[in-house]
């Protein structure tokens, strides 16, 4: 195995299982619930809790990574010894990535013998914990240093990410939809279809009149990306904020017009994008050719 860590965020909300079987060290994003401090620890258990708490009304807020987090983190890693590159999601969605690029800098400069690469990988969420498990497995495999990066480099524009949520409410208070959009789309049942395009920002792409529109939207459309490379054994991460059959419906209806897919994960979305997009997120992330919403 290659003498270097790759490491990432809370954000690429994989499973706490994977990150530790895999030893992915992460840096942990912060929130509160209703006032009280927590941190983003990646379990399975603790997102469970905090939807449910979020559908009686729970109040969860986030705050950015500040840049001496990023250092001691980044230092802990050169302390040992290793190269390292870092993951994080985009730089359009992620106010702590520059702070995390100015905290490079200076760790770089009390280890100028070793290299620290940190990668705007233009995802986010599953985009990003897909990115980390295709690189971990390079990895584990063999590739070097350099070679990573660059495979990284070549391949993360080729994730595409799909999703849809419940509650215009929520978007409303990000900021991403205006408050009277977000009144006429509940009282018309318009749930967005949203995707990640190459710059790495979350766009709206379709207003779908009802759950089960956007989730054969949704459907469509990885239908559709799959339709234009060879699909087999692609892998899939489904994300869900307390909607699993959702999830198990997706997959399912993937699968039997795309029987060639390869695994197809479902666990449940990190409370740091949850508490923006609110319960009911349903988002799924693959390889494909390159992104294109339609």
């Amino acid at each position: 195995m290659p003498d270097y860590i790759i490491a990432t965020a809370s954000t690429a909300d994989l499973p706490r299982e994977y990150l530790d079987s895999h030893h992915i060290p992460f840096i942990r994003y912060g929130f509160t619930v209703n006032e009280l401090p927590r941190e983003d620890d990646c379990r399975e258990e603790s997102r469970a809790a905090i939807y449910a708490g979020m559908r009686r009304g729970d109040l969860l807020k986030t705050s950015m990574i500040n840049e001496y987090s990023y250092y001691e983190f980044f230092r802990s890693l050169l302390e040992q010894e290793k190269d390292v590159i870092y993951l994080d999601m985009s730089e359009k969605m992620s106010v702590s990535f520059e702070n995390a690029r100015r905290a490079a800098e200076t760790v770089r400069s009390e280890f100028p013998e070793r290299k620290l690469y940190v990668m705007d990988t233009r995802c986010v969420s599953g985009g990003l914990g897909l990115l980390v498990k295709m690189m971990v497995e390079r990895y584990e495999a063999g590739e070097s240093f350099d070679e990573l990066i660059a495979w990284g480099e070549e391949h993360k524009l080729k994730i595409a990410h799909r999703f849809t949520v419940d509650d215009l409410n929520y978007l409303k208070r990000g900021g991403r939809v205006s408050n009277a959009s977000a009144l006429v789309g509940s009282l018309l049942n318009i749930k967005p279809v949203l995707y990640v395009p190459d710059v790495g920002t979350l766009d709206v792409v379709k207003k779908a009149r009802g759950r089960k529109a956007a989730l054969k939207a949704i459907i469509d459309g990885v239908v559709h990306d799959l339709s234009r490379v060879d699909a087999s054994g692609t892998e899939f991460l489904i994300l869900h904020a307390d909607c699993e059959a959702d999830a198990a419906f997706v997959r399912d209806e993937i699968r039997k017009a795309c029987p060639q897919v390869g695994e197809m994960n479902i666990s449940s979305l990190g409370v740091v994008i949850g508490a923006h997009t609110g319960p009911g997120l349903l988002a799924v992330f693959y390889l494909c050719g390159g992104r294109q919403p339609e």
